[in-house]
């Protein structure tokens, strides 16, 4: 007899389980595979989230063993050690242990009925007249599951998607990261989060300081180009402000992944088939962050999947609801940020330095104290264009990028 689920999600990390978690609350019977023997490991990401992006995901307030630190700022330092730094007026930010935070997503879909099957690698789809209707899985052996729709959490790999025929995040634009957990780190503020930008040490990206409780910190960068390893010991030993934390730090574990920052894939719906977060590049060009928006279209992915199961319909013509409705949520937002991705992929060292400069100098910290969204930039890079300093700040930046593609 066929093994027969009214869904299949490919991987239990954060997306996978909170497209199982809504449903599972539907009443779909849900099927999670996930190729490692337990959930959450290998963690790969940071771990810092918007409390508001929790909040709406109702996932806040989070068990407290998960949450690290809470978090009321940020400064922002250039290649030769200017700062600038913004302190908001109420906690924005927070890190939370991922291992922890993914297993407790899990928990919370399997509480709701989602049935979990761990060390159960998706090989291949189960395709048949151009309709995805299930996977083939190894685990002892191999064995076909069923199913009349598939959602593709696979992470950035996105392996599976190429027998779907569909695109997978634009590889030209990924960067790659590493992070590591330390110890014996010195003066740091416990509630600001420290941004390093520049080439010189996180070639087309920045580099993050994300301070915990102990004297212990998460620290890591991401780069189009150059030795990962060798740039994370130039950021601890010869950065201007991040050596004077960190020249003594030990680190105690380290992790390496890739990051799409090219924006949402142009399609990721067929047949009895979706995909969801980093296999979709649901992730924010900017940051890299890619939690909140993946679990923002994951919640989505299972509404019009819920929806298509009712109507007994699994078109592609139907499921491209899903794919609309997505773009309705993100689509000014990552067009904004595509720009200034680009934007500060263009400016040179000396003009960040520069940059980073007048912001401090035209006290823009004031006027960013009540930002509340920090992963719907675009709308919030609207709110703030109320301000002449910012306007000021933002004349400099364009003419720095005119001047750098002149």
């Amino acid at each position: 007899m066929k093994d027969l689920s009214d869904a299949i999600v490919i991987g239990a990390g954060p997306c996978g389980s909170y497209t199982a978690l809504n449903l599972a609350r539907q009443g779909v019977s849900v099927k999670v595979f996930e190729e490692h023997k337990e959930i959450g490991i290998p963690s790969h990401c940071a771990g810092h989230l918007s409390i508001k992006g929790l909040k709406q995901l109702e996932l806040h307030p989070l068990p407290q063993q998960i949450v690290e630190n809470v978090f009321h700022g940020a400064t922002f330092c250039s290649p030769k050690g200017n700062e600038f730094t913004v302190r908001l007026a109420s906690p924005v930010t927070c890190s939370v242990n991922r291992i922890l935070f993914d297993k407790h997503v899990a928990q919370k879909a399997q509480d709701a009925g989602a049935d979990y099957n761990l060390s159960s690698r998706v090989e291949s789809l189960v395709t048949k007249e151009g309709m995805v209707k299930g996977v083939m899985v190894k685990r002892e052996q191999k064995k076909e599951y069923l199913a009349k729709i598939v959602v593709d959490a696979e992470g950035v790999s996105s392996r599976l998607l190429k027998e779907a025929g569909l695109p997978g995040p634009n590889r030209s634009k990924l960067v790659n990261a590493v992070e590591a957990e330390v110890e014996n780190v010195k003066d740091t503020e416990a509630d600001k989060v420290e941004v390093f930008l520049g080439k010189e040490y996180a070639p087309g990206f920045y580099a993050w300081l994300i301070p915990k409780k102990n004297g212990k910190a998460k620290v890591g960068l991401a780069a189009r180009t150059g030795n990962l390893k060798e740039l994370l010991q130039k950021l601890m030993l010869k950065h201007p402000i991040a050596s004077k934390k960190l020249r003594a730090a030990k680190i105690t574990q380290t992790a390496f992944h890739p990051v799409t920052l090219g924006g949402p894939t142009a399609k990721s719906y067929t047949n009895g088939f979706l995909t969801v977060g980093d296999a979709a590049s649901q992730v924010k060009p900017t940051t890299g962050g890619g939690v909140i928006f993946g679990m923002t279209c994951a919640r989505i992915a299972a509404q019009v999947a819920d929806e298509a199961l009712r109507k007994d319909d699994v078109s592609k013509e139907f499921l491209g609801t899903y794919q609309k409705r997505c773009e309705q949520i993100l689509s000014f937002d990552v067009r904004v940020m595509l720009r200034m991705r680009r934007t500060l992929d263009a400016l040179s060292d000396e003009r960040i330095d520069s940059l980073i400069g007048l912001c401090k100098r035209l006290g823009l910290d004031s006027t960013l104290q009540n930002v509340e969204d920090i992963d719907f930039q675009g709308h919030t890079f609207l709110r703030t264009l109320r301000s002449p300093r910012i306007l000021t700040a933002l004349g400099y930046f364009f003419f720095a990028y005119l001047s750098a593609n002149l």
